[in-house]
Protein backbone atom coordinates (compact mmCIF):
# COMPACT_ATOMS: atom_id res chain seq x y z
CA UNK A 1 0.00 0.00 0.00
CA UNK A 2 1.08 3.51 -0.62
CA UNK A 3 2.20 5.71 2.55
CA UNK A 4 -0.20 7.80 4.03
CA UNK A 5 -0.46 12.04 2.81
CA UNK A 6 0.54 14.13 5.53
CA UNK A 7 2.02 17.19 3.98
CA UNK A 8 -0.14 20.23 3.75
CA UNK A 9 -1.53 20.80 0.01
CA UNK A 10 -0.04 24.69 0.16
CA UNK A 11 0.70 25.19 -3.73
CA UNK A 12 4.02 26.79 -2.63
CA UNK A 13 6.93 26.45 -5.25
CA UNK A 14 9.58 23.77 -3.97
CA UNK A 15 13.19 24.26 -5.01
CA UNK A 16 13.76 22.07 -7.17
CA UNK A 17 10.27 23.16 -9.00
CA UNK A 18 10.31 25.00 -12.45
CA UNK A 19 10.57 28.51 -11.50
CA UNK A 20 8.80 30.87 -14.14
CA UNK A 21 10.44 33.99 -13.43
CA UNK A 22 13.72 31.99 -14.17
CA UNK A 23 12.87 30.78 -17.61
CA UNK A 24 14.71 30.36 -20.36
CA UNK A 25 12.87 32.49 -22.41
CA UNK A 26 11.24 32.26 -26.54
CA UNK A 27 12.75 31.73 -29.40
CA UNK A 28 11.64 34.91 -30.24
CA UNK A 29 11.39 37.65 -27.91
CA UNK A 30 8.20 39.14 -26.88
CA UNK A 31 6.93 41.17 -23.59
CA UNK A 32 5.72 38.82 -21.27
CA UNK A 33 2.26 39.11 -20.09
CA UNK A 34 1.15 41.38 -16.85
CA UNK A 35 -1.27 39.13 -15.99
CA UNK A 36 -0.19 35.28 -16.89
CA UNK A 37 2.94 33.35 -15.72
CA UNK A 38 4.85 32.81 -19.00
CA UNK A 39 4.00 28.97 -18.38
CA UNK A 40 -0.05 30.24 -18.06
CA UNK A 41 0.95 31.79 -21.40
CA UNK A 42 1.76 28.80 -22.71
CA UNK A 43 -0.86 27.00 -21.35
CA UNK A 44 -3.26 29.31 -23.12
CA UNK A 45 -1.50 29.31 -26.56
CA UNK A 46 -1.90 25.54 -26.63
CA UNK A 47 -5.86 25.80 -25.65
CA UNK A 48 -6.67 28.37 -28.45
CA UNK A 49 -4.63 26.30 -31.07
CA UNK A 50 -6.36 24.57 -34.05
CA UNK A 51 -4.31 21.50 -33.23
CA UNK A 52 -5.83 21.36 -30.15
CA UNK A 53 -9.33 21.60 -31.12
CA UNK A 54 -8.62 19.24 -33.19
CA UNK A 55 -8.37 16.43 -31.10
CA UNK A 56 -11.98 16.46 -30.22
CA UNK A 57 -12.54 14.64 -33.37
CA UNK A 58 -9.54 12.32 -32.88
CA UNK A 59 -9.38 8.55 -31.79
CA UNK A 60 -7.85 7.22 -28.72
CA UNK A 61 -9.43 3.45 -29.28
CA UNK A 62 -12.82 3.89 -30.67
CA UNK A 63 -13.44 6.10 -33.67
CA UNK A 64 -15.37 9.46 -33.10
CA UNK A 65 -19.02 7.91 -34.51
CA UNK A 66 -18.93 5.12 -32.34
CA UNK A 67 -20.39 6.63 -29.11
CA UNK A 68 -20.35 9.62 -27.27
CA UNK A 69 -19.08 8.34 -24.35
CA UNK A 70 -16.15 7.12 -25.47
CA UNK A 71 -12.49 9.10 -24.97
CA UNK A 72 -11.44 11.38 -27.27
CA UNK A 73 -7.62 12.76 -27.54
CA UNK A 74 -8.92 15.93 -26.10
CA UNK A 75 -10.89 14.39 -23.05
CA UNK A 76 -7.63 12.24 -22.63
CA UNK A 77 -5.82 14.94 -22.67
CA UNK A 78 -7.79 17.33 -20.22
CA UNK A 79 -7.81 14.16 -17.77
CA UNK A 80 -4.32 13.98 -17.66
CA UNK A 81 -4.02 17.81 -17.22
CA UNK A 82 -6.36 17.55 -14.12
CA UNK A 83 -3.79 14.55 -12.91
CA UNK A 84 -0.61 16.39 -13.83
CA UNK A 85 -1.90 19.32 -11.51
CA UNK A 86 -2.77 17.60 -8.51
CA UNK A 87 0.81 16.09 -8.44
CA UNK A 88 2.28 19.24 -9.06
CA UNK A 89 0.34 20.70 -6.65
CA UNK A 90 1.74 18.07 -3.57
CA UNK A 91 4.84 17.89 -4.86
CA UNK A 92 5.37 21.35 -5.03
CA UNK A 93 5.83 21.81 -8.88
CA UNK A 94 4.81 24.21 -10.73
CA UNK A 95 1.48 23.43 -11.95
CA UNK A 96 0.88 25.41 -15.01
CA UNK A 97 3.78 24.28 -16.41
CA UNK A 98 2.65 21.04 -15.89
CA UNK A 99 -0.45 21.47 -17.41
CA UNK A 100 0.55 22.85 -20.38
CA UNK A 101 2.87 19.56 -21.06
CA UNK A 102 -0.55 17.76 -20.47
CA UNK A 103 -2.52 19.71 -23.10
CA UNK A 104 -0.11 19.36 -25.68
CA UNK A 105 1.70 16.19 -25.23
CA UNK A 106 -0.69 14.51 -28.08
CA UNK A 107 -1.27 17.23 -30.13
CA UNK A 108 1.30 15.62 -33.12
CA UNK A 109 -1.18 12.67 -32.87
CA UNK A 110 -2.68 11.33 -36.58
CA UNK A 111 -6.34 10.41 -36.65
CA UNK A 112 -7.55 6.98 -35.87
CA UNK A 113 -5.24 6.60 -33.13
CA UNK A 114 -2.13 4.43 -33.21
CA UNK A 115 -3.27 2.53 -36.31
CA UNK A 116 -3.24 5.99 -38.01
CA UNK A 117 0.58 6.81 -36.79
CA UNK A 118 1.52 3.13 -38.17
CA UNK A 119 0.19 4.06 -41.79
CA UNK A 120 1.26 7.44 -41.53
CA UNK A 121 4.88 6.09 -40.71
CA UNK A 122 5.01 3.50 -43.59
CA UNK A 123 3.63 6.22 -45.88
CA UNK A 124 6.53 8.23 -45.11
CA UNK A 125 9.64 5.47 -45.28
CA UNK A 126 11.76 7.10 -47.56
CA UNK A 127 10.83 10.60 -46.93
CA UNK A 128 12.38 11.20 -43.23
CA UNK A 129 9.52 8.98 -41.19
CA UNK A 130 6.74 10.17 -38.54
CA UNK A 131 6.66 10.17 -35.29
CA UNK A 132 3.88 11.57 -32.84
CA UNK A 133 6.09 13.17 -30.65
CA UNK A 134 8.44 14.77 -33.30
CA UNK A 135 5.14 15.86 -34.91
CA UNK A 136 4.03 18.15 -31.79
CA UNK A 137 6.95 19.67 -31.97
CA UNK A 138 6.38 20.48 -35.59
CA UNK A 139 3.02 21.58 -34.69
CA UNK A 140 4.48 24.10 -31.89
CA UNK A 141 7.02 25.59 -33.72
CA UNK A 142 5.98 25.76 -37.07
CA UNK A 143 2.78 24.93 -38.50
CA UNK A 144 0.61 26.67 -36.22
CA UNK A 145 0.25 30.17 -37.68
CA UNK A 146 -1.61 32.73 -35.58
CA UNK A 147 0.53 34.96 -34.82
CA UNK A 148 1.92 38.05 -37.04
CA UNK A 149 5.45 38.02 -35.57
CA UNK A 150 6.36 34.21 -35.71
CA UNK A 151 5.37 30.82 -37.21
CA UNK A 152 4.28 28.56 -34.25
CA UNK A 153 3.04 29.07 -30.68
CA UNK A 154 6.36 30.67 -29.65
CA UNK A 155 6.25 28.69 -26.71
CA UNK A 156 9.39 28.92 -23.89
CA UNK A 157 12.66 26.68 -23.50
CA UNK A 158 10.86 25.05 -20.70
CA UNK A 159 7.94 23.53 -22.41
CA UNK A 160 9.37 23.16 -25.49
CA UNK A 161 11.85 20.93 -23.34
CA UNK A 162 8.86 19.14 -21.75
CA UNK A 163 7.54 18.46 -25.62
CA UNK A 164 10.73 17.07 -26.42
CA UNK A 165 11.78 14.97 -23.37
CA UNK A 166 9.11 13.79 -21.12
CA UNK A 167 9.51 10.41 -21.94
CA UNK A 168 13.42 11.06 -20.94
CA UNK A 169 16.77 11.55 -23.14
CA UNK A 170 16.62 11.19 -26.41
CA UNK A 171 20.05 10.70 -27.68
CA UNK A 172 23.10 10.31 -25.34
CA UNK A 173 26.12 12.83 -24.40
CA UNK A 174 28.00 13.51 -27.17
CA UNK A 175 25.75 11.56 -29.59
CA UNK A 176 24.04 13.40 -32.81
CA UNK A 177 21.25 13.66 -34.00
CA UNK A 178 21.12 12.19 -37.64
CA UNK A 179 19.16 9.45 -36.36
CA UNK A 180 16.41 11.52 -34.76
CA UNK A 181 12.91 12.00 -36.67
CA UNK A 182 13.03 14.36 -39.32
CA UNK A 183 10.60 17.24 -37.22
CA UNK A 184 13.40 17.03 -34.42
CA UNK A 185 15.85 17.65 -37.11
CA UNK A 186 14.53 20.25 -38.59
CA UNK A 187 13.79 22.65 -35.66
CA UNK A 188 16.65 24.97 -35.09
CA UNK A 189 16.84 25.43 -31.62
CA UNK A 190 16.60 21.30 -31.29
CA UNK A 191 20.27 21.22 -30.17
CA UNK A 192 19.87 24.20 -27.10
CA UNK A 193 17.51 21.61 -25.99
CA UNK A 194 20.02 19.48 -23.99
CA UNK A 195 18.67 16.62 -25.49
CA UNK A 196 20.72 14.23 -23.29
CA UNK A 197 19.55 15.41 -20.18
CA UNK A 198 15.96 14.21 -18.51
CA UNK A 199 13.47 17.14 -18.70
CA UNK A 200 11.91 18.92 -15.42
CA UNK A 201 9.87 17.12 -12.89
CA UNK A 202 6.93 18.67 -14.25
CA UNK A 203 7.42 17.17 -17.49
CA UNK A 204 8.28 13.92 -15.96
CA UNK A 205 4.97 14.32 -13.74
CA UNK A 206 2.90 15.19 -17.32
CA UNK A 207 4.23 11.61 -18.67
CA UNK A 208 3.09 9.49 -15.81
CA UNK A 209 -0.36 11.23 -15.70
CA UNK A 210 -0.23 10.28 -19.32
CA UNK A 211 -0.05 6.31 -18.13
CA UNK A 212 -2.47 7.21 -15.42
CA UNK A 213 -5.37 8.54 -17.36
CA UNK A 214 -4.95 6.41 -20.15
CA UNK A 215 -4.71 3.35 -18.51
CA UNK A 216 -8.27 3.72 -16.51
CA UNK A 217 -10.17 5.20 -19.05
CA UNK A 218 -9.40 2.29 -21.11
CA UNK A 219 -10.88 0.52 -18.07
CA UNK A 220 -13.88 2.38 -18.65
CA UNK A 221 -14.47 2.55 -21.83
CA UNK A 222 -13.66 -1.35 -22.55
CA UNK A 223 -16.26 -2.29 -20.12
CA UNK A 224 -18.50 0.26 -21.65
CA UNK A 225 -18.22 -1.62 -24.88
CA UNK A 226 -18.42 -4.72 -23.59
CA UNK A 227 -14.94 -5.87 -24.81
CA UNK A 228 -14.41 -7.29 -21.31
CA UNK A 229 -16.71 -7.39 -18.32
CA UNK A 230 -15.63 -6.79 -14.73
CA UNK A 231 -15.15 -10.45 -14.00
CA UNK A 232 -12.41 -10.67 -16.44
CA UNK A 233 -10.44 -7.81 -14.51
CA UNK A 234 -10.82 -9.65 -10.99
CA UNK A 235 -7.34 -11.88 -11.86
CA UNK A 236 -5.41 -8.73 -12.49
CA UNK A 237 -3.06 -7.20 -9.72
CA UNK A 238 -4.32 -4.23 -7.75
CA UNK A 239 -7.47 -3.55 -10.63
CA UNK A 240 -9.11 -7.09 -9.14
CA UNK A 241 -8.64 -5.52 -5.79
CA UNK A 242 -9.99 -2.14 -6.29
CA UNK A 243 -12.78 -4.05 -7.90
CA UNK A 244 -13.34 -6.82 -5.60
CA UNK A 245 -13.15 -4.33 -2.62
CA UNK A 246 -16.05 -2.00 -3.97
CA UNK A 247 -18.19 -5.62 -4.50
CA UNK A 248 -17.56 -6.38 -1.31
CA UNK A 249 -18.08 -3.13 0.27
CA UNK A 250 -21.52 -2.63 -1.98
CA UNK A 251 -23.31 -5.88 -3.12
CA UNK A 252 -25.64 -5.51 -5.31
CA UNK A 253 -24.07 -2.07 -6.83
CA UNK A 254 -25.14 -1.62 -10.62
CA UNK A 255 -22.45 -2.56 -12.88
CA UNK A 256 -22.07 1.18 -13.97
CA UNK A 257 -21.17 2.73 -10.34
CA UNK A 258 -19.06 -0.20 -9.52
CA UNK A 259 -16.96 0.39 -12.21
CA UNK A 260 -16.60 4.63 -11.53
CA UNK A 261 -16.11 3.97 -8.13
CA UNK A 262 -13.28 1.06 -8.80
CA UNK A 263 -11.37 3.21 -11.17
CA UNK A 264 -11.55 6.05 -8.96
CA UNK A 265 -9.91 4.16 -6.32
CA UNK A 266 -7.28 3.13 -8.70
CA UNK A 267 -6.96 6.24 -10.17
CA UNK A 268 -6.44 7.52 -5.94
CA UNK A 269 -3.85 4.57 -5.72
CA UNK A 270 -2.04 5.10 -8.43
CA UNK A 271 -1.16 9.02 -7.71
CA UNK A 272 -0.37 7.66 -4.29
CA UNK A 273 2.12 5.63 -5.19
CA UNK A 274 3.84 7.89 -7.47
CA UNK A 275 3.82 10.74 -4.95
CA UNK A 276 5.55 8.10 -2.58
CA UNK A 277 7.86 6.37 -4.72
CA UNK A 278 9.10 10.32 -6.43
CA UNK A 279 9.57 11.89 -2.52
CA UNK A 280 11.62 8.83 -1.67
CA UNK A 281 14.10 9.57 -4.66
CA UNK A 282 13.81 12.98 -4.56
CA UNK A 283 14.95 12.60 -0.69
CA UNK A 284 17.71 10.59 -2.14
CA UNK A 285 19.16 12.83 -4.24
CA UNK A 286 18.29 15.73 -2.29
CA UNK A 287 18.01 18.68 -5.58
CA UNK A 288 18.52 21.78 -5.06
CA UNK A 289 16.94 23.02 -8.36
CA UNK A 290 15.36 22.24 -11.45
CA UNK A 291 18.63 21.64 -13.09
CA UNK A 292 19.48 19.04 -10.99
CA UNK A 293 16.32 17.27 -11.69
CA UNK A 294 17.70 17.45 -15.35
CA UNK A 295 21.16 16.08 -14.13
CA UNK A 296 20.04 13.53 -11.77
CA UNK A 297 20.67 10.53 -14.54
CA UNK A 298 17.77 9.13 -13.88
CA UNK A 299 13.64 9.10 -13.63
CA UNK A 300 12.55 11.37 -10.39
CA UNK A 301 8.82 10.77 -11.18
CA UNK A 302 8.12 7.27 -10.77
CA UNK A 303 6.21 4.41 -9.90
CA UNK A 304 7.06 2.22 -7.19
CA UNK A 305 8.58 -1.76 -8.52
CA UNK A 306 5.44 -3.13 -7.11
CA UNK A 307 3.23 -0.53 -9.48
CA UNK A 308 5.06 -0.96 -12.34
CA UNK A 309 4.27 -4.65 -12.39
CA UNK A 310 0.99 -3.82 -11.62
CA UNK A 311 1.03 -1.40 -14.58
CA UNK A 312 2.63 -4.40 -16.84
CA UNK A 313 0.01 -7.00 -16.16
CA UNK A 314 -2.87 -3.92 -16.87
CA UNK A 315 -1.26 -3.20 -20.01
CA UNK A 316 -0.71 -6.61 -21.34
CA UNK A 317 -4.81 -7.08 -20.73
CA UNK A 318 -5.70 -4.28 -22.44
CA UNK A 319 -3.74 -4.97 -25.19
CA UNK A 320 -5.32 -8.42 -25.69
CA UNK A 321 -8.66 -8.03 -24.92
CA UNK A 322 -8.84 -4.33 -26.14
CA UNK A 323 -6.64 -3.25 -28.44
CA UNK A 324 -6.41 -6.55 -30.47
CA UNK A 325 -10.00 -7.13 -29.95
CA UNK A 326 -11.64 -7.84 -33.63
CA UNK A 327 -13.99 -5.31 -33.38
CA UNK A 328 -11.00 -2.82 -32.81
CA UNK A 329 -8.75 -4.25 -35.06
CA UNK A 330 -11.47 -4.22 -38.24
CA UNK A 331 -12.12 -0.19 -37.60
CA UNK A 332 -8.14 -0.01 -37.25
CA UNK A 333 -7.71 -2.09 -40.34
CA UNK A 334 -10.41 0.31 -42.28
CA UNK A 335 -8.25 3.34 -40.88
CA UNK A 336 -4.94 2.30 -42.38
CA UNK A 337 -6.39 2.08 -45.63
CA UNK A 338 -7.92 5.63 -45.14
CA UNK A 339 -4.81 6.93 -44.29
CA UNK A 340 -2.57 5.05 -46.68
CA UNK A 341 -4.89 5.80 -49.54
CA UNK A 342 -5.39 9.12 -49.28
CA UNK A 343 -1.78 9.58 -48.67
CA UNK A 344 -1.01 8.22 -51.81
CA UNK A 345 -2.80 9.90 -53.77
CA UNK A 346 -2.09 13.35 -52.51
CA UNK A 347 1.64 12.44 -52.80
CA UNK A 348 1.18 11.63 -56.87
CA UNK A 349 -0.94 14.17 -58.07
CA UNK A 350 0.13 17.13 -55.15
CA UNK A 351 -2.89 19.63 -57.38
CA UNK A 352 -5.64 17.58 -55.97
CA UNK A 353 -4.43 19.12 -52.53
CA UNK A 354 -6.19 22.53 -51.54
CA UNK A 355 -4.56 25.88 -52.80
CA UNK A 356 -2.89 26.17 -50.06
CA UNK A 357 -1.43 23.17 -49.33
CA UNK A 358 -0.39 22.82 -52.92
CA UNK A 359 2.05 26.12 -52.82
CA UNK A 360 4.31 24.05 -50.47
CA UNK A 361 4.98 20.85 -53.10
CA UNK A 362 7.43 21.07 -55.83
CA UNK A 363 5.93 18.03 -57.63
CA UNK A 364 4.88 14.23 -57.72
CA UNK A 365 6.87 11.83 -55.28
CA UNK A 366 9.30 14.78 -53.40
CA UNK A 367 10.48 14.82 -50.44
CA UNK A 368 9.06 18.41 -50.11
CA UNK A 369 5.79 17.01 -51.38
CA UNK A 370 5.80 13.93 -48.73
CA UNK A 371 6.08 16.14 -45.61
CA UNK A 372 3.68 18.95 -46.88
CA UNK A 373 1.04 15.47 -47.09
CA UNK A 374 2.21 14.08 -44.17
CA UNK A 375 1.11 17.36 -42.14
CA UNK A 376 -1.98 17.28 -44.14
CA UNK A 377 -3.08 14.19 -43.55
CA UNK A 378 -1.58 13.81 -39.64
CA UNK A 379 -3.39 17.24 -38.87
CA UNK A 380 -7.07 15.70 -39.93
CA UNK A 381 -9.86 14.28 -37.76
CA UNK A 382 -11.06 10.95 -37.63
CA UNK A 383 -14.54 13.10 -39.47
CA UNK A 384 -12.27 14.69 -41.84
CA UNK A 385 -10.12 11.68 -43.34
CA UNK A 386 -13.24 9.66 -43.45
CA UNK A 387 -14.88 12.84 -45.57
CA UNK A 388 -11.60 13.49 -47.46
CA UNK A 389 -11.34 9.85 -48.56
CA UNK A 390 -15.13 9.94 -49.82
CA UNK A 391 -14.23 13.05 -51.65
CA UNK A 392 -11.23 11.80 -53.27
CA UNK A 393 -12.44 8.08 -54.31
CA UNK A 394 -16.24 7.99 -54.73
CA UNK A 395 -18.35 9.61 -57.23
CA UNK A 396 -20.16 12.75 -55.62
CA UNK A 397 -23.08 14.17 -57.84
CA UNK A 398 -22.31 17.71 -55.97
CA UNK A 399 -19.24 19.26 -57.48
CA UNK A 400 -16.68 20.16 -54.56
Amino acid sequence: MAPALTKPITGDLAPYATDPSATRGRRHDEMESRTRSPYQRDRDRIIHSGAFRRLKHKTQVFVYHEGDYYRTRLTHSLEVAQIARSLSRFLGLDEDLAEALALAHDLGHTPFGHAGEDALAECMEGYGGFDHNAQTLRIVTRLEQRYADFDGLNLTWETLEGVVKHNGPVIALGEGTDQLPRAFREYEGLASLDLHTYASLEAQVAALSDDIAYNNHDIDDGLRAGLFTADDLMSLPLVGDMFREVHDAYPGLAPRRLRHEAIRRLISHMVEDVIGETTRRLEKIQPGNSDDIRNAGMQIASFSEEMQAHDRALKSFLLERMYRHFQVNRMMSKAKRVMTEVFELLVNEPTLLPNEWQDMTDGPRTVKTAETVCDYVAGMTDRFAIEEHRRLFQPDPIFR
